[in-house]
């Protein structure tokens, strides 16, 4: 896909991933809707931008995902791409982590994300792109963080399977997944304390990648041993 020009939705722009993304894929050209949770915080991200439509949505309400999606799709007069770069995290032994944890988890590191897409997928044309931040931990799952990493994990399979049924459409779906990222998110955590991590990768360096893969329609963005981040075309 052409990024400029292209009518973006980008979701989690309040947060530091989701603002650099938006702030990527605007100088590449990209006419973007943001959207977040909080309307204070919207409003001042979507100043940055003048013109930029902002929609606030609730991660515990699908419907205000949906309405999003439209609302989007509506004022731009179509969408080429929606981008989700949210979530929220938890930390702690399996054993300790409550269910309301985890129910918390699954409802906003999935079914958010997921009734974004199923949104889009009903608005979208040939050459479009749906794509999600799920993580390093989709594919590895890390102890005391058994909660997040099923939730990232089921979401990379939602995309592994919708991939195949969006391909006859002519619809990309993309899986991002970097290795830890010096943005703050694991001081934010839900519950619990993170454990001791290596310093973060360079956010400007995954979102750059990120508009790149876009532009490619490829399908896995994921981190090199050396947190390089590498584009594929396909995915594993």
């Amino acid at each position: 896909m052409k990024l400029d020009g292209a009518r973006v939705l980008v979701v989690g722009a309040t947060g530091t991933l989701g603002g650099a993304l938006a702030a990527e894929l605007a100088g590449r050209g990209a006419r973007l809707t943001l959207a977040g949770r909080d309307p204070a915080r919207l409003v001042r991200a979507a100043g940055a931008y003048p013109g930029t439509p902002a929609v606030v949505f609730d991660a515990y309400d699908p419907e205000s995902c949906a309405r999003a999606v439209h609302g989007a799709a509506a004022g731009m007069g179509g969408l080429d791409a929606v981008v989700t770069a949210f979530g929220a995290v938890a930390f702690g032994p399996a054993n300790e982590v409550g269910d309301e944890i985890a129910e918390h988890l699954m409802a906003v590191n999935v079914l958010a994300p997921v009734a974004f897409f199923r949104a889009a997928l009903t608005v979208m044309e040939p050459g479009s792109t749906i794509a999600a931040l799920t993580g390093v931990v989709a594919e590895r799952p890390q102890p005391r963080m058994a909660d997040y990493s099923a939730s990232k994990a089921a979401l990379s399979a939602w995309l592994g399977a919708v991939r195949r049924e969006a391909r006859a459409h002519g619809i990309h779906v993309l899986d991002i997944r970097p290795g830890h990222l010096d943005t703050g998110f694991a001081d934010r955590a839900v519950a619990g304390t993170a454990p001791p991590m290596p310093p973060g990768g360079d956010p400007l360096r995954v979102v750059a990648a990120v508009a790149d893969a876009m532009e490619a329609d490829a399908e896995l963005l994921r981190s090199a041993a050396d947190g390089t981040p590498v584009v594929e075309r396909r995915a594993r």
